[in-house]
């Protein structure tokens, strides 16, 4: 019989390879490694994603390693910006190179303006370019407008941005400091296989489905690869009967282990990379009225469920629980969030 994981099992196996439930005295390119990167929609927000994972962290020790080169921001799961170190950059970008590649040809802003055009010789158009130094969109879509004047510069710049691995250059997303959302071509190499893909997903957000995987990438398709991997896999099933796989040597905590209040940055992968979020998202995350749609809400967990959600102003950081919380325990860790003078509860 197919042992089967409830949801806090899959809650606490989650935060233990997340490192939220404890924090873990690692390097930070050791973190992101093991993480498979953090999604860095944000030029700053991802600081405090490393915040609630690594023992003293300080938001400068990852500012200088996105300054030196030693971590990226470029284009990869699901079509969005993570942070990556150069070599995973580099093998990870071939492999949801297709995810890209079908959104150029469904964009329904882009996918017009783009019809009839040589892909092979826009991009080398754009890495021409680039060679010579680091290009906003802008500045990219005007210099290639003449060379393609069919199309729409902004149309153009998009393009490059799926065709080539382009990374933005500091000091955009530098702590402190930003910049304008300028690019290069990333210069780094580095492989990997699906496989190996998937076992790293494995090994920071397991036990999973295929489904689960699939959301985290964007690819679709993964069916295959699953099952080559299943000899080596252990298979278990959630409490709907999903079937989930995880790497025999992947730690399981208790389902009754402790989890600290930890806060979570608003594109934090561990609310966005499951089919079913609901290991980590609880009901009444969803009751929620947020001021937008596809709004990105800041998540307090509890008992390493969503349980408030925060927002920091002037080293003022609000709180809103969804309800009865552990105050004491929510405030003492906000405190210790860098940038915090002082922790207000609201309704």
């Amino acid at each position: 019989m197919t042992p089967v994981l409830g949801r806090r099992a899959l809650n606490r196996a989650t935060l233990e390879r997340q490192m939220l439930l404890q924090r873990k005295q690692i390097s930070v390119t050791a973190a992101i490694e093991h993480l498979v990167g953090m999604q860095a929609q944000t030029p700053h927000t991802w600081y405090l994603g490393l915040w609630s994972r690594l023992a003293g962290f300080q938001p400068p020790d990852a500012s200088a390693l996105l300054e030196d080169g030693s971590l990226v921001r470029i284009v990869l799961m699901r079509g969005t910006i993570h942070l990556v170190t150069p070599s995973d950059a580099a093998a990870l970008r071939p492999l949801v190179q297709p995810l890209l590649d079908r959104d150029l040809t469904t964009n329904t802003l882009h996918s017009k303006p783009l019809a009839g055009l040589n892909l092979s010789e826009l991009a080398e158009a754009g890495r021409s370019l680039l060679a010579s130094s680091p290009m906003t969109a802008k500045q990219l879509g005007a210099a290639l407008a003449s060379q393609f004047p069919s199309s729409s510069p902004s149309s153009l710049a998009y393009a490059i941005r799926n065709l080539l691995p382009l990374v933005q250059v500091p000091p955009r997303g530098l702590w402190g400091r930003s910049g304008p959302i300028a690019h290069s071509v990333l210069s780094a190499s580095g492989t990997m296989s699906l496989s190996q893909m998937v076992l790293r997903y494995l090994g920071a957000f397991g036990p999973a489905s295929v489904m689960d995987v699939q959301k985290w990438c964007g690819l679709t398709r993964l069916n295959e690869v699953i099952d080559s991997l299943r000899p080596e896999l252990l298979v278990f099933q959630d409490s709907s009967g999903r079937e989930l796989f995880d790497l025999p040597s992947a730690p399981r905590p208790s389902p009754e282990t402790p989890a600290p209040v930890r806060f979570l940055y608003d594109f934090d992968n561990v609310l966005l990379s499951h089919a079913d979020r609901s290991r980590v998202l609880t009901e009444d995350f969803y009751r929620q009225e947020r001021p937008r749609r596809n709004y990105a809400p800041q998540v307090v967990l509890v008992d390493g469920f969503s349980a408030a959600e925060w927002d920091l102003a002037d080293g003022v950081l609000s709180i809103r629980p969804y309800g009865e919380v552990d105050w004491d325990a929510v405030e003492a860790e906000g405190l210790l969030m860098p940038g915090v003078e002082s922790v207000r509860r609201v309704p």
